[in-house]
């Protein structure tokens, strides 16, 4: 009997330790969700790929960084002017231009700014032979069209060894639906 005694009060100081040390909050204990709490600084931008890599001397490359877009043509369209035109030969002259009809000073304006635009009510495309630059869709040859507005002259006939990266296709197909981009490979 003495030890069915010690028994059921092992069992009771057991259930009143666990009923104790248990609680309703079945709250997580970890993170739950992104801390946006501190400083946080912007390090890299590049709405059009590659421009900031060709256009920003290295020495300015931070700078221009956290440089908000509104003020970038205002302080950067020189710089970019500068490299355009030691850059490509098909800017020989303050009147020639590229495909779009731009000028050096222009396209270096327009690039200096380096944001996406987007059509919001019509094709959106980097280019298609009609639309220029207004969006991106995932089968775009960025490079191929940023190359041909650099180097291609008026009519995209200018200086053909620098106006296509040659990478005319994926290494897999687009999906159809979301999230649209190819499964790794």
């Amino acid at each position: 009997m003495k030890f069915n005694n010690i028994k059921l009060i092992a069992i009771a100081v057991l259930i009143s330790l666990t009923a104790y040390n248990c609680s309703d909050d079945d709250a997580p204990t970890g993170p739950t969700g992104p801390n946006f709490t501190g400083t946080y600084v912007q390090q890299d931008q590049m709405g059009r790929p590659a421009v900031n890599t060709v256009f920003v001397s290295s020495g300015s490359k931070d700078m221009f960084n956290t440089t908000i877009p509104s003020q970038q043509n205002a302080a950067y369209q020189a710089m970019f002017q500068t490299n355009l035109e030691a850059l490509s030969p098909a800017y020989n002259t303050p009147t020639d231009a590229n495909a779009l009809g731009l000028t050096s000073a222009q396209f270096s304006g327009f690039l200096a700014t380096d944001v996406l635009n987007v059509s919001l009510d019509g094709t959106t495309t980097f280019y298609d032979g009609t639309n220029v630059l207004t969006g991106r869709t995932l089968a775009d040859d960025v490079i191929t069209v940023e190359l041909l507005l650099i180097f291609g002259g008026e009519d995209f006939s200018e200086n053909p060894a620098f106006s296509d990266d040659h990478v005319d296709a994926n290494d897999k197909p687009f999906l159809a639906s979301f999230p649209y981009l190819a499964s790794p490979w």
